[in-house]
């Protein structure tokens, strides 16, 4: 990477990260915003005991709606060097972690391949990249073999929306392109004799108000351009008004149940597997608090 030119992500806006942060809060070093043990992911991936999640500050897409937007737009956290990183992994590893979850880790991708070349020989849990979707093919080959797991959102199929939401009308242009790759690096899904994902994809969704017809067209895409018996699928129904969420009208309640069940009964007529979330999640206490957990400990 060359840290004065910096093309990781899609927006490629040519920063010179090390004078500042680029498009996506990215600067010359690693800031992280919480690393501990997180029990509200899928099943296959949380176990009993937790996935090792680390989230990074930052982020490339920028959608109105995040629920992390504490370290996604107002890009909270502390610097760490790459050893850092590379002993947090280890330090989810003894504490019992499931996995190792870099979340929004895109504009970090070569420090987190130096992070994980340290701990090789050392590290014996799966390695999960979780993605809003929104990821250049390039970076993403350079990921090939360092990930076990990915866990990309797959948000919108209409431009209109994106562009509204997120400021991406390429939004699915990259992000369909990105899922191929990601599919193409680890396949089948592989559980273990717990039922933890071991290898593979899951695709996430997220239902938002309004949007039921292309939340049909995400998963008409996936049915059409993926093996759907050797792929995940999470529907979410999490959705809660954040951030700027509700300077769209359309966009300042909860989903209604007939909309997420519009959207289940699709991917049920689709033959879609995966997980189906409770319509109760969709609460605040779901978003965990960033302040700097398991960094400074």
């Amino acid at each position: 990477m060359e840290l004065t030119d910096c093309t990781l992500c899609p927006r490629e806006c040519h920063a010179n990260r090390t004078a500042g942060p680029g498009y996506c809060g990215g600067a010359a070093k690693v800031k992280v915003a919480r690393a501990a043990l997180h029990k509200w992911e899928e099943p296959c991936i949380s176990g009993e005991e937790g996935s090792g999640t680390i989230f990074f500050s930052g982020c490339s897409l920028g959608c109105c709606f995040c629920q992390n937007y504490k370290i996604s737009a107002q890009n909270f956290g502390k610097e760490i060097s790459v050893e850092e990183l590379s002993q947090l992994f280890l330090k989810m590893q003894r504490q019992g972690a499931s996995n190792i979850n870099l979340v929004s880790a895109a504009h970090n991708v070569p420090w987190v391949i130096q992070a994980l070349k340290r701990v090789k020989g050392e590290l014996h849990i799966p390695v999960v990249y979780n993605s809003g979707g929104y990821e250049k093919v390039e970076t993403l080959r350079q990921l090939e073999g360092y990930v076990d797991v990915y866990l990309p959102d797959l948000k919108f199929v209409d431009s209109a929306r994106s562009a509204r939401y997120c400021q991406a009308p390429d939004y699915f242009q990259v992000a369909s392109k990105a899922i191929l790759e990601m599919y193409r690096q680890v396949g089948k899904v592989e559980l273990d004799e717990r039922g933890m994902i071991q290898k593979g994809m899951i695709i996430r969704h997220l239902v938002l108000p309004k949007g039921r017809f292309d939340s049909q067209a995400v998963l008409e895409w996936i049915k059409q351009a993926l093996p759907v018996e050797e792929v995940l699928v999470s529907i979410m129904s999490q959705y809660t008004p954040f951030y700027h969420s509700t300077e769209y009208p359309e966009l300042g309640r909860r989903i209604s149940t007939f909309e997420y069940n519009y959207v289940v009964d699709c991917a049920l007529d689709l033959g879609i597997q995966g997980f189906m979330q409770e319509k109760s999640s969709a609460k605040e206490e779901y978003t965990p608090e960033f302040n700097l957990q398991g960094i400074d400990d």
